[in-house]
């Protein structure tokens, strides 16, 4: 009796456990493959916030998340998020810590808390680490808002037409600029207010942000003369008929200055090497939308500039422009072409940055944001700068102006 009594428990265990695991969220997200360069090497990641990132992705990057609602009693709910990445790159069968051949990362680990606020049952109480109202272009990989991290809020107060949102996120790793005890760390507060009706398909979102240096006594100098600085942000969402089209305005103090200049989103990075006063501003138009039945178009206009970014008088600004055009042959395969221009003007030095691919790909429906796609491509990718000269190109050691690159690459989320 004693053996069936221990085979039932393990069997009621067992089904338990499938149980539990039916109701887990699985979601995630992957980009790997394979790639070479006309110069004999591995293929190269340049400048794809600026010029975009079809065929110019070298790495192994992977995000696994897990997720499961683990109360709900009485209209209160509580979820527990976690995720994990990986990045390499790609070039061993095993890839582990031991040898430094791909790092691992906690990035989410949080619990989102709905309906125990009396003044405001719809909102969301959370705290943990977590990713945190992202925006991002994705066909360049470029996060202009970002204030990920470790912290609490609220989140989606209805309050008037929009929904109100408030977060304190810390930063603990922030740009050291040669400074030997520490780094900056920084309290953030973030403001938004979300939805806001402007005319039809039309919504606004604000967002405001301030990056408190939190210094300790044993820094230096340089980190306890870091000052707070404060990161506006104006995004407009118009819907198409068959789309979107959104156009971003921000401006940004002291170390958010130089996010604006260095395409940062506000988070993860505080730079103390800008001078006291410096300021900074960024103009973005981007957006999705269907050309005739087999055509969509993907693009990216971004004008970014500073001031005293770096020694006082410094005047710095990029202006980038990508497209992604793509022809549907089927639901399942698309011919993409992605051509990316970006010119940077450091006081009157300008150097410009150029990418152009084309594609052959299969994915999981013939929507622009099917996913996984498998693409082949081919990929030219140039720099051109004022005064430079063999030995500091981009590309071939230092040796080449350009280069040629073919690979094949796999993208999913889920």
């Amino acid at each position: 009796m004693k053996k069936v009594s221990v085979v039932a428990a393990a069997v009621v265990g067992a089904l338990t456990a499938g149980q539990a695991l039916a109701n887990v969220d699985f979601n995630g997200y992957m980009r790997a493959g394979i790639g070479l360069s006309e110069h004999g090497g591995t293929q190269t990641t340049f400048e794809k916030n600026k010029v975009g990132r079809l065929g110019n992705e070298s790495d192994l990057y992977s995000e696994v998340q897990l997720g499961k609602e683990v109360y709900n009693d009485n209209g209160k709910t509580m979820y527990l998020q976690s995720m994990f990445a990986m990045t390499s790159d790609g070039s061993n069968d095993w890839e582990g810590t031991a040898d430094q051949d791909a790092n691992f990362a906690l990035r989410q680990f949080n619990v989102q808390a709905k309906g125990f606020l009396g003044f405001a049952p719809e909102a969301t109480l959370w705290a943990g680490k977590r990713y945190y109202q992202r925006k991002d272009i994705h066909i360049s990989d470029f996060y202009y808002v970002n204030n990920s991290g470790s912290g609490a809020g609220i989140e989606n107060i209805e309050a008037g037409p929009g929904k109100l949102s408030l977060a304190w996120v810390r930063h603990d790793d922030g740009v050291d600029a040669g400074t030997e005890n520490g780094k900056v760390n920084i309290n953030s507060i973030d403001v938004r207010y979300a939805g806001i009706p402007l005319w039809e398909n039309a919504s606004l979102e604000l967002i405001g942000m301030a990056a408190l240096p939190n210094e300790t006594d044993q820094a230096d100098q340089a980190i306890k003369d870091a000052k707070t600085g404060f990161m506006g942000t104006a995004e407009l969402t118009m819907g198409l008929s068959a789309g979107f089209n959104k156009t971003v305005v921000q401006y940004g103090t002291e170390g958010y200055a130089g996010h604006m200049q260095w395409f940062g989103g506000g988070g993860g990075w505080y730079p103390i090497n800008v001078n006291e006063g410096a300021t900074g501003y960024r103009l973005i138009n981007w957006g999705v939308s269907e050309l005739g039945s087999n055509i969509e178009f993907g693009h990216q206009l971004v004008y970014a500039a500073g001031q005293d970014v770096g020694a006082e008088g410094d005047e710095n600004s990029t202006i980038s422009a990508v497209v992604r055009p793509m022809y549907k042959w089927n639901d399942n395969m698309r011919t993409i072409l992605e051509a990316g221009y970006a010119q940077d003007d450091n006081n009157g030095s300008k150097t410009t940055n150029s990418k152009f691919t084309v594609a052959q790909a299969w994915s999981a429906g013939s929507s622009f944001w099917a996913r996984p796609e498998l693409r082949v491509y081919a990929s030219y990718l140039n720099q051109d700068g004022d005064g430079q000269s063999e030995g500091s190109y981009k590309f071939n050691g230092g040796k080449s102006q350009s280069q040629m690159q073919v690979g094949v690459q796999v993208e999913a989320w889920w």
